[in-house]
């Protein structure tokens, strides 16, 4: 027998209100911050979403990764403005995902939601991205893109074919609707925050946990700023989700070695055959100088990559860890009013 909404309401079923933790990973937001914290301010009020759930955001974490302008003043000024708003200082530098796995351990809301500093996600977005969660019964909801992004167009072609290349190398389809803004089950965010290794991309740890995924669209705007993420930074991600995946580069890498070992193969009887049939002899030097170059070149290449898995393991093994909180720079012992 089906229940219609309305008897759903009386019943009080839809009368839960859904915490929400925003996480905020602050490098370079010193004129940002004061434009995007006070959007999320204006979910602190109970809400309703188009579906009928109720909500709220009850904490605004804003984690300072010690960027290079005056972030911290605004931040500090932000959490005395308003009881909900929350800083978390790093020890030094960690990197965008390592700000947000710091952000997403000192949450404590039903659910997680983190967005980038520049204004370029809608917070008012949360509403829709959580009917989605609900109706879809998923752990993790990523904001999907359905303008192009404010890049550019050569940023956004790298972009799309970076994507394109990740499914193919991780053998995931989820690589594709990666995105920094995303709606997260609480319990499934602090348990990847508490769990996760040094190195691995953030929506690769998840996929570990998460047992659902969806996507909701959403409207990009114009960053506030430009985007501090160079294309050398950027390649650094994407090489780092490539390898933080699983073993499946190193299977097209053994797979490569393979074909290669079966041209050389061919090339070989090819060169016999030649020479007892037709008595051609093939040019020696430039034969040997190709197998040379093929062979040193995919050995070299095999061996990068293996380097860079037991590179990520060594760090797991020696303990090091994806960040570290530590006290306001300000008001900590290394702070000048203590030192004064």
């Amino acid at each position: 027998m089906q229940c219609s909404r309305t008897h759903l309401l009386d019943h009080g079923y839809t009368r839960r209100v859904h915490s929400i933790s925003v996480v905020v990973p602050v490098y370079r937001g010193e004129l940002t911050l004061g434009i995007t914290v006070p959007e999320i301010l204006a979910l602190a009020s109970e809400s309703r979403t188009s579906g009928g759930a109720l909500f709220r955001v009850t904490e605004v974490i804003l984690v300072h990764d010690c960027g290079p302008d005056d972030s911290d003043t605004v931040i500090r000024l932000l959490a005395k403005e308003s009881a909900i708003v929350r800083a978390v200082w790093l020890s030094k530098n960690f990197g965008q995902h390592a700000a947000t796995l710091a952000g997403m351990a000192q949450s404590t809301g039903d659910w997680v939601v983190t967005l980038d500093e520049d204004g370029q996600y809608d917070p008012a977005d949360i509403s829709a991205m959580l009917d989605v969660a609900l109706g879809t019964r998923s752990d993790v909801v990523y904001g999907r893109a359905l303008n192009p992004a404010p890049h550019g167009a050569l940023r956004n072609s790298a972009s799309n074919l970076a994507k394109s290349l990740a499914v193919g190398l991780t053998g995931s389809k989820n690589a594709a609707t990666f995105s920094s803004y995303r709606l997260i089950l609480g319990t499934v965010a602090r348990t990847v925050a508490t769990y996760v290794g040094p190195g691995v991309y953030l929506d690769v740890a998840l996929g570990w946990v998460a047992g659902r995924y969806a996507t909701s669209g959403i409207t990009l705007r114009g960053a506030q700023r430009r985007s501090g993420y160079s294309y050398r930074s950027l390649a650094s991600h994407f090489w780092r989700l490539v390898i933080s995946s699983g073993t499946r580069l190193l299977r097209i890498v053994s797979a490569a070695g393979v074909v290669l070992a079966f041209c050389g193969l061919v090339a070989a009887i090819w060169i016999i055959v030649m020479k007892l049939a037709f008595g051609i002899d093939s040019e020696g030097w430039a034969s040997i100088a190709v197998i040379l170059l093929v062979g040193f070149g995919s050995l070299l290449l095999t061996l990068g990559i293996i380097a860079e898995y037991l590179g990520a393991n060594v760090n797991m093994a020696m303990g090091k860890p994806p960040f570290v909180i530590s006290d306001d720079p300000a008001i900590g012992p290394l702070g000048p009013e203590k030192q004064s």
